[in-house]
């Protein structure tokens, strides 16, 4: 699997920082108007060092794994999109009335933001634990 390079961990790590402070800022209604883009901005650069991360060996686990993180930064970048609807009222007029809105749209971001973390702390262990397993049997002197 291709690592990052020193800046790119760097990146990486700063957004998972502005995401941690956003959604904390945001829940904690820390000026909202203004944690909800930081959430977004960390969840966008999260993402994006996220896929540069590629993987193109021959292992279908590994594949699949990459896969369902990439699944998890969607959500990341939805529960953005609904944070800052939360505060802004984007989607309103894409509803017929505000109880429809509210039932469906308003302050959801927590749902997909707790799908999207325990989406990817499963998939980052497991991707760690397979990683090291085909080290393992690649570095296995052939008998």
């Amino acid at each position: 699997m291709k690592q990052l390079n020193k800046w790119q961990t760097i990146v990486f790590l700063a957004a998972g920082a502005l995401m941690v402070i956003g959604a904390g800022c945001f829940s904690l209604m820390f000026h909202q108007e203004v944690a909800c883009w930081v959430f977004a901005a960390g969840a966008l650069m999260f993402v994006a060092m996220q896929a540069e991360q590629r993987y193109d060996g021959p292992d279908i686990t590994i594949r699949r794994l990459r896969r369902i993180l990439l699944f998890a930064g969607f959500l990341f970048l939805l529960s953005a999109a609904l944070m800052v609807d939360t505060v802004h009222h984007y989607m309103m007029p894409w509803f017929d009335n505000i109880e429809t809105y509210i039932q469906y749209a308003y302050n959801k971001w927590v749902i997909t933001l707790l799908a999207a973390a325990i989406i990817e702390v499963y998939a980052t262990h497991r991707l760690s634990h397979e990683i090291a397993k085909q080290n393992a049997n690649h570095n296995k002197p052939h008998e």
